[in-house]
């Protein structure tokens, strides 16, 4: 199928081919009619994406002083090569989808196979989109009105802000696709509508709808609104532009009434002056897209709802109230379209809206549309070739540390939920089929090596099929993220083993030159160990954050030094206890003490913390044996005290990816003894999930 998207490091906008997605459940899979360009957003993301560097942090200076912050922390190369890789990967274009139901996932029970169908879908044939962002066309709306339903939630959204009474004045600043359509909106409301525009053609299409509409640059905004409201001012404003200037807030201020409203849809400079917001003691505020619900994980992805008697309009029914608007014949926004141009023609319908002659632009679908899940790049031969490698997953880890250790290597699959990262990444590694579906690695016989990079609640099940299927497992860390997934997954490495295949995860700190030098310099000695964790903040909205999901950060990320003490150890961990901060802190804490007993005696402590300062380094290890102290600074410097030989070793920064994978390369291709042994993976497994269980409990947990 083909996939509208743009890459923003090169600039480059492109209609890629891509396998459909896979259903999932909660979800909806629709075959696109028709999908409606936004010009603001996607003009902004294009333009964004063709700025040079400097252009690109004066764009978002938020991000480029975490990048700045980063650099100091972990180098500038480094922080520049992450940066790079990110902006590498393609992103869809769009939000505004109208099609057909082809397939449901579970757990959707009211919508079929075969309705016509609204959703924030991107420009794509084939689009998978969760249920609350999915609305019902009635019969008697055509596609070419209902297409607009979305951005006309925007625009709703904007006027439920405001709760205009009837007879009321608003003034619209910005007359493009937003502009009218929430001028159309606030009209079947009952307001006096005001528009202000500088592009002549749009405000003659105002003036034509019956508007009272301005251009700012030829008229004083301030007389005008003053004389139509007999010297009160605005109601409320509605600013539906994109502007980098102050300007535009000011002015909303200065056509307000006292005690009006501004609400902010598109983007201005958000430099407030506080005497003009004093004087008439105003408010402000800016609308969050289509409503209650948009960016909440519970809402979009989960598909909670939240009681329509204390959240009235949720995103979904902002959707509904405007397809019903269009049903009763209320409001029909189908007149701004200027064009409606093929999928393949996007260069000329951007083109268009660039010219500012037209103020919509729809890209027209073919009726049918290629499903192949598993699609072929690159002609090469596997047949006897050992180390033969499949990826499930495709996101940052694979494409920003896994691809670049692995560019040499057989590889032969990738896949990813939405197949356009597979995509990109197929194409930059010389991987030689890209895909949406696991099943087709798993199955295939060449593949010698499953790596598994997805969330981490697919972890054990796709491990479990892959052992079944006589393939070797490299799992990105944890390996499970409950008790019952890990019993399932040792019942079926020891008894479902056809091939007596291997499983490894994804501890490389073990693999680090610095960790080995210690290790050397340690022996068998007793010790005592300090991990101390500079995490960062990670939002909680943020799928790691989630038992379910990504079975929180001491699940996902302290698991690395808890293996890390039990390598240095040389010894199994026996008995776990954590504590957290906070008076009731919950499992997916990310502020945790971690106390760990090993069973040769020695004792371990991983302080995990996400409240330090990003300037502190990440990472540094203790580790006090026998009158003697190794301490290894950010995995760069490892310095020695009460040694006669060694006193300082000083790297560029090694966490021990490389040769982790080589030695996992190695042992797939060559044989010999895995990488880390099953028991050591299954060890750091147990004492991650008796963590978990010793805050709950208040106590220490045995192994």
């Amino acid at each position: 199928m083909k996939h509208l998207t743009q890459n923003l490091r090169t600039g480059e906008t492109s209609l890629q081919e891509v396998p459909p997605p896979i259903i999932q459940p909660g979800h909806v899979l629709i075959q696109t009619h028709k999908s409606l360009i936004s010009p603001g957003t996607e003009n902004a993301l294009i333009g964004f994406s063709k700025a040079n560097p400097f252009q690109k942090a004066r764009l978002a200076p938020d991000k480029f002083w975490f990048a700045y912050q980063k650099a100091k922390s972990n180098g500038l190369f480094p922080t520049i090569r992450n940066i790079s890789q990110r902006l590498d990967q393609p992103i869809p274009l769009g939000y505004c989808n109208v099609g057909r139901v082809v397939e449901i996932g579970e757990g959707v029970e009211d919508i079929q196979i075969g309705d016509r169908v609204v959703s924030n879908g991107p420009h794509a044939e084939m689009v998978l989109v969760p249920r609350n962002l999915v609305a019902k066309i009635p019969s008697d709306v055509p596609e070419q009105t209902a297409v607009f339903t979305v951005m006309a939630s925007i625009a709703l959204n904007a006027i439920r802000l405001i709760a205009p009474s009837l007879g009321e004045t608003v003034v619209v600043i910005g007359l493009g696709l937003i502009g009218m359509l929430t001028a159309e909106l606030l009209k079947i409301s009952g307001c006096n509508v005001i528009g202000m525009e500088t592009n002549e053609e749009r405000l003659n299409v105002a003036i034509s709808r019956g508007f009272a509409a301005l251009n700012p640059d030829l008229l004083n905004p301030e007389h005008y609104v003053a004389d139509l409201t007999n010297g009160f001012g605005a109601d409320a404003v509605i600013i539906a532009t994109t502007s980098q200037s102050d300007q535009i807030l000011s002015l909303a201020t200065n056509i307000s009434r006292k005690r009006g409203k501004i609400i902010l849809i598109g983007t201005a400079d958000l430099r407030l002056r506080r005497s003009d917001f004093y004087e008439k003691e105003l408010t402000f505020q800016v609308s969050s897209s289509y409503g209650p619900g948009r960016y909440d994980p519970d809402y979009e992805q989960k598909g909670a709802d939240y009681p329509q008697a204390y959240v009235r309009w949720t995103e979904n029914r902002n959707l509904q109230a405007v397809l019903n608007l269009m049903s009763n014949g209320s409001f029909d926004p189908s007149y701004l379209t200027g064009e409606i141009l093929p999928l393949a023609d996007f260069r000329n319908a951007y083109a268009k809206l660039n010219d500012q002659k037209h103020i919509a632009v729809i890209l027209d679908y073919p009726e049918t549309c290629s499903a192949t899940r598993s699609i072929p790049l690159f002609q090469r031969c596997f047949s006897g070739t050992k180390g033969v490698i499949g990826i499930v997953g495709a996101g940052h880890y694979t494409s920003a540390t896994l691809l670049p250790l692995l560019k040499n290597a057989s590889m032969k699959h990738i896949v990813s939920a939405n197949g356009l990262s597979a995509a990109s990444l197929a194409q930059k590694y010389y991987i030689a089929y890209f895909g949406t579906d696991y099943h087709d690695i798993i199955n295939d016989p060449e593949v010698d090596l499953v790596i598994i990079t997805t969330r981490h609640n697919l972890h054990s099940q796709m491990a479990c099929e892959a052992i079944k299927a006589g393939k070797h497992v490299f799992v990105e860390k944890p390996m499970a993220i409950y008790e019952n997934e890990l019993n399932a997954l040792v019942d079926v490495f020891q008894h479902e083993n056809p091939a007596n295949v291997s499983v490894t995860v994804g501890f490389n700190r073990r693999f680090s030159c610095h960790i080995q030098k210690m290790k050397d310099l340690l022996g068998d000695a007793q010790m005592n160990i300090s991990v101390s964790v500079n995490a960062g903040f990670v939002p909680q909205n943020s799928w790691i954050h989630s038992r379910e999901v990504g079975g929180g950060r001491i699940l996902g990320e302290a698991c690395h030094f808890i293996d890390l003490i039990s390598f240095l150890a040389g010894s199994r961990i026996v008995s776990v206890c954590m504590n957290a901060m906070g008076q009731d802190p919950t499992e997916t804490t990310d502020n945790a003490i971690i106390t760990l007993k090993c069973e040769n005696g020695s004792t371990g402590v991983v302080n995990y913390f996400s409240n330090g300062h990003i300037d502190y380094p990440k990472e540094r290890v203790e580790v006090h044996a026998c009158g003697r102290n190794l301490i290894l600074d950010n995995f760069k410097t490892l310095r020695g005290y009460g040694f006669k030989h060694f006193s300082s070793f000083k790297t560029s920064q090694d966490k021990g990816h490389q040769k982790a994978f080589e030695s996992l390369l190695d042992f797939v291709k060559n044989g010999g003894k895995p990488p880390i042994p099953f028991e050591e993976v299954i060890n750091t497994t147990e004492a991650s999930l008796a963590a978990l269980e010793s805050l709950k409990q208040k106590t220490w947990i045995s192994i």
